[in-house]
């Protein structure tokens, strides 16, 4: 895989996670802890992709 088609998927996957937090936060009966859990992924790919931008530059 290229790091071009890398980049692209993890901001699929990071775009895919924005979603989900938006429905785990418009829940009435949200988990507060899987909530924690999705911001903490997405943070991860957030920095995987800045990573990885740096990188190529």
């Amino acid at each position: 895989m290229t790091v071009q088609a890398h980049l692209e998927s993890l901001q699929k996957k990071h775009g895919a996670l924005e979603e989900e937090l938006h429905s785990l936060m418009a829940s009435p009966s949200r988990d507060d802890r899987e909530v924690a859990e999705c911001k903490r992924r997405k943070l991860r790919i957030k920095d995987e992709i800045e990573r990885l931008k740096s990188s190529v530059h």
